[in-house]
């Protein structure tokens, strides 16, 4: 069985780090975390505010439990 991951260490780097998306690539949603990642990257910062939003929204849902698992199915932990 795999360990569960942190659902406060997700929503903390969803909203400090989203726009390059390390929250999705922590909770193995890996072809959203690249998306994000490219969007920054390669818009030469130009829609790295958009990144960034989506990044906080994400965060913020997995704070208020709206995001309640990992790419596996398995819960977040508090």
């Amino acid at each position: 069985m795999q360990e569960q991951k942190s659902k406060i260490a997700a929503g903390i780097l969803g909203i400090l780090l989203g726009g390059f998306g390390v929250h999705n690539f922590y909770l193995g949603y890996t072809g959203k975390a690249v998306a994000q990642l490219l969007l920054t990257l390669l818009s030469a910062g130009f829609l790295a505010t958009v990144s960034g939003i989506w990044g906080l929204i994400e965060g913020i849902m997995i704070l208020t439990g709206s995001i309640n698992t990992d790419a596996n199915g398995i819960p977040l932990k508090d």
